[in-house]
């Protein structure tokens, strides 16, 4: 179930569990304007694993986390995904189907249980003209995006596999912190970690086992803790 079918996924129960104060899109837009968001949202509950809009899908608007994480990819090759980046309370998904082209050009699935918050494509696209705070933040945002794009290009290129592997780690404690428990404050299966890093289940599974005989990291019921960072930082600087 994805896009068209999720949008008439149990909506009358879920349409005011958004608080209109904590995503991308109310927290940038004018307070006058907020009255007319609530009338055009519909806040949707999202299943773990479930699709929220599938690359290919045509554009029908604009998603917004409101609780839980949400993974955004892209298909490569032809039984490979890679993960461009992990999404959580606030952020934006959908916005890189902007533009004239009218499709989906990546994928979102909920890494855990979610809800998301849904804008119609007309009626955000009118928000962006009577908010220029939020457009220009929306602009910073593809901008920053598009530099960590082109890095992540230039790693899957130049970066050894275990850089790979490392600087996805680093990068997710980075975004999520830590635990009480001193674990990166989110699950990934070793299949979604491969995918982030642009790397095979084999290969990560193979190396996930290295790391912890070195004592760099500890694994708990699925759970990473990074134990030594000055070693982890250093396999992200090594070279072929």
């Amino acid at each position: 179930m994805h896009n068209n079918q999720l949008l008439a996924h149990d909506m009358k129960n879920s349409k005011h569990n958004c608080d209109l104060k904590s995503c991308f899109l109310c927290t940038l837009c004018l307070k006058e304007w907020i009255p007319a968001i609530d009338a055009h949202r519909q806040t949707i509950p999202v299943k773990k694993g479930e699709v929220i809009f599938e690359e290919g899908d045509a554009v029908k608007g604009i998603y917004f986390v409101y609780e839980g994480k949400v993974k955004v990819h892209k298909k490569w090759g032809n039984d490979k995904g890679l993960i461009l980046r992990i999404a959580n309370k606030g952020a934006i998904l959908g916005h890189r189907g902007l533009g004239h082209n009218h499709f989906y050009p990546i994928s979102a699935t909920a890494l855990e249980p979610s809800s998301v918050c849904f804008i119609d494509l007309d009626f955000f696209q009118s928000t962006l003209k009577v908010n220029p705070q939020l457009t220009y933040e929306l602009m910073m945002f593809f901008a920053d995006e598009l530099q960590e794009s082109e890095n992540n290009m230039r790693n899957l290129a130049h970066m050894p596999v275990k850089g790979r592997i490392a600087q996805a780690l680093l990068a997710l404690h980075e975004k999520f912190g830590s635990t009480k428990d001193n674990g990166i404050d989110i699950i990934l299966s070793r299949q979604d970690l491969a995918s982030l890093a642009g790397t095979t289940y084999e290969t990560v599974f193979r190396f996930m086992n290295q790391l912890t005989e070195e004592k760099i990291i500890a694994v708990t019921n699925k759970n990473i803790a990074i134990t030594n960072m000055e070693k982890l930082v250093l396999l992200t600087k090594e070279k072929e």
